[in-house]
């Protein structure tokens, strides 16, 4: 079956002093991110981006099939859309020319039937953007996001999953993204 665009852009609102809670997929919700080789290339999508374009990751996690990230840009004048478009690119790109350069099998996965694109990692669009500004909400939010690989079972405790931030909330642990939380809100 041939890939198709079925979903309108999702509005964004791009709001200073708002959090962004982002979730995205892999292409056809396959398990892409159990690769630690591109599970790796979207912490260092993640990294970069949160230099281009100045934002606080304040947490996030690598599911196998998606991911969620929680953000705050730093900037009064910023685009999600933009943002979204930095770390997924990359990643894709990056991971297309893995799969590539190593004649993998696995690129086959990654096929859309189409001639452009021939091959894809994300899901098209980009994915779901929450706005968030409450301490209250934001904290039910990190624990959300940390206890999804509980909830999923691929986990016991949320610090035991290394694709994810729960290790920084929970014991000061650094992982493969760069958490920095500076700008959360205090009580």
């Amino acid at each position: 079956m041939a890939y198709s665009r079925k979903n309108p852009k999702p509005q964004r609102f791009n709001t200073p002093g708002h959090a962004h809670d982002l979730t995205f997929t892999c292409f056809k919700n396959q398990t892409f991110l159990k690769s630690k080789i591109a599970s790796q290339l979207l912490a260092d999508a993640i990294n970069a981006a949160g230099k281009i374009h100045s934002f606080e990751v304040w947490a996030y996690v690598f599911m196998p099939d998606h991911v969620h990230l929680l953000i705050f840009p730093t900037s009064e004048h910023y685009s999600i859309s933009n943002i979204l478009k930095s770390i997924k690119q990359s990643t894709s790109q990056a991971m297309i020319a893995h799969l590539k350069e190593n004649n993998s099998k696995s690129l086959i996965y990654l096929e859309t039937g189409l001639e452009k694109p021939k091959y894809r990692f994300w899901q098209d669009g980009g994915g779901y953007d929450r706005n968030y500004w409450d301490r209250k909400e934001l904290m039910r939010q990190v624990d959300y996001i940390h206890n999804n690989p509980v909830r999923k079972g691929l986990a016991e405790i949320p610090e035991d999953w290394n694709w994810s931030s729960a290790g920084y909330w929970l014991t000061g642990t650094r992982g493969p993204v760069v958490v920095e939380t500076k700008n959360f809100p205090m009580i």
